[in-house]
């Protein structure tokens, strides 16, 4: 083989390892405007996480708000789903976990006022528990479905207590459930033995979806105590001016039990 032959050799080898070369670099160049545009994709608004709880067009009241952005902005549901129970205003708020509202409604709760649960009182039959001892314990529980004794599905709030939510129930239809719950006003919404009762749809719709295959936070606002003595995290994260001596509620999940809550 010439000399000529031998470098025409070489240069069209050249020639082809540099277009090997030209389109590796091409192909990296690529898949690393790639990788950078996929880097940089803005999250949708939708995603991104909240700083304070979206109630979308409800208007909560100031105790609800509140502790649903304290709820969101400190992280203490632990991103499960959680529910405000504004015991004033005899009304529901159930998020999801980002704190995003997922449904309001109103509700019947129990008929006296107060803020705690007398002891023992979830063993006892109903004709036992007297009237100012059916009260809806504020607090901070965990909750879960289950069953009550009839097999009906429920919401678990505080399993000692026998609290729980559930769809409104009219066997003593003197009681009118239904229709105190369909009234503009909360001020006949006390009739319960201490659980908190729901619209059906509501129930159905909202909180059974919600709660599915996953735990999640109630929190019950007081009525008579301040949300600092209520809430121990939430007191502890005000300014120090602000802050009070706290009572903190024991809690303690129980999602598969069913001989319990018959209010």
């Amino acid at each position: 083989m010439t000399h000529k032959k031998i470098a025409g050799s070489a240069l069209r080898l050249m020639v082809a390892l540099a277009g090997v070369f030209t389109l590796s670099a091409a192909y990296t160049q690529e898949a690393s405007q790639e990788k950078r545009g996929t880097t940089e994709v803005s999250v949708p608004v939708s995603a991104q996480r909240l700083t304070h709880a979206d109630f979308k067009q409800e208007s909560p009241s100031r105790d609800a708000r509140s502790i649903a952005d304290w709820v969101v902005e400190s992280g203490d549901s632990g991103r499960l789903p959680f529910v405000i129970v504004d015991k004033r205003a005899a009304r529901v708020f159930v998020f999801d976990t980002e704190g995003h509202l997922q449904g309001a409604a109103a509700a019947l709760l129990g008929i006296a006022i107060g803020d705690h649960s007398v002891p023992g009182v979830g063993d006892r039959e109903l004709s036992a528990i007297r009237v100012q001892d059916r009260t809806t314990p504020a607090g901070r529980f965990e909750a879960a479905l289950g069953r009550n004794y009839r097999g009906k599905e429920i919401l678990w709030v505080d399993y000692d207590a026998a609290i729980s939510m559930h769809p409104v129930i009219n066997t003593i239809p003197k009681e009118r459930r239904p229709h105190r719950l369909a009234t503009p006003t909360p001020l006949d919404n006390r009739i319960s033995f201490g659980c908190i009762n729901v619209p059906i749809p509501f129930f159905e719709k909202v909180i059974s979806p919600s709660f599915t295959a996953t735990s999640g936070i109630v929190y019950v606002l007081p009525e008579v105590r301040s949300l600092r003595e209520t809430f121990a995290s939430y007191a502890a994260d005000q300014p120090a001016h602000q802050r009070a001596e706290v009572i903190a509620t024991p809690r303690e999940n129980h999602s598969d039990h069913s001989n319990h809550s018959k209010r």
